[in-house]
C-alpha cells in the first residue's frame, strides 16, 4: 500500500531533510511540500492525502491552528524543534511527535506506525503499549495489563491489573490504537481484553470481580471474533 503524503515546514533545510527521508521509504509517496500552512490548505481542498508531516511554529498559520482548521484530518506526524506542543498535538490525535533534529531511524519508526494503522496490522512490538492523556500528562499503558475499558460520560476509564486511568477521549480514537483481535467492544460503554475474560454466561462477561454486559448490537461481532480465539 502506498501512503500519499505532504510535508509542511517553513524551514528550508528541515523541509529538504524530510523530503529526503520520505524518498528513502518505498511505501511513502510524496505529493508536494509547502513552506506555509495556508498553501497546504488550498492543496487539500483539491487533493486527498493520507499523511501530513507538519511543523508547528510557522508564520501566518501555526501547525496547531492548521490542524484545528481541518474538518477531515488525515494521519498527522508533527515535526518540531519544540517539545512543549506535544500534549496539544496528542489532544488533536496526531500519530507521532518527532522532535528535531531526528535521525532517519526515528523517522522510519514513525512512518511504520502510520503504515501499521492504515493496513490494520495492529499488533507486534509497535503496539505493546499506548499513551493516553490524563489530566496533566501522557500516561503509558501496557496493553497486556488492560482488563477492560469503561465509558463514563465524557471520559474513558481504563481498568488495568493494578490501577484505573481516566482519559478524555472517545472509544473510536482509542480503538484505533488497540489490536482488534485482542480487544473487542461489547457494549456502548465497554471494551474488553479478550485474554482477560474468565467466563461468559447469559450475555455477561466475567473479568475479575466485574460482570460486563454484552449488548445486542455488539453480540454478533463479539462472538464471531471470539470464535477465532477458540482452538
Amino acid at each position: 500500500m502506498r501512503i500519499n503524503c505532504i510535508a509542511i515546514d517553513d524551514e528550508p533545510l528541515a523541509l529538504k531533510k524530510i523530503k529526503e527521508f520520505i524518498g528513502q521509504v518505498d511505501y511513502l509517496n510524496l505529493l508536494d511540500v509547502f513552506n506555509n500552512a495556508v498553501d497546504a490548505i488550498g492543496f487539500l481542498k483539491k487533493n486527498s492525502v493520507d499523511l501530513i508531516f507538519l511543523d508547528i511554529r510557522m508564520k501566518q498559520l501555526s501547525g496547531i491552528q492548521f490542524l484545528e482548521s481541518l474538518q477531515s484530518k488525515p494521519k498527522v506526524i508533527i515535526t518540531s524543534a519544540y517539545d512543549e506542543y506535544a500534549l496539544k498535538g496528542y489532544e488533536l490525535d496526531v500519530v507521532d511527535y518527532l522532535l528535531k533534529p531526528f535521525p532517519f531511524e526515528r523517522f522510519l519508526k514513525s512512518a511504520d506506525k502510520v503504515y501499521t494503522l492504515m493496513n490494520g496490522l495492529r499488533g507486534g512490538v509497535a503496539n505493546e503499549f499506548l499513551f493516553v492523556k490524563t489530566e496533566y500528562r501522557m500516561e503509558r499503558v501496557a496493553l497486556k495489563d488492560i482488563l477492560f475499558i469503561q465509558g463514563m460520560k465524557d471520559y474513558l476509564q481504563i481498568h488495568t491489573v493494578d490501577r484505573k486511568i481516566m482519559t478524555l477521549q472517545t472509544f473510536k480514537n482509542l480503538l484505533e490504537s488497540l489490536p482488534p483481535v485482542d480487544f473487542q467492544r461489547v457494549h456502548n460503554s465497554y471494551v474488553v481484553s479478550v485474554s482477560k475474560i474468565e467466563h461468559i454466561e447469559r450475555c455477561r462477561i466475567r473479568i475479575g470481580k466485574e460482570l460486563i454486559p454484552i449488548s445486542e448490537s455488539y453480540k454478533s461481532s463479539f462472538f464471531k471474533a471470539l470464535k477465532m480465539k477458540i482452538l
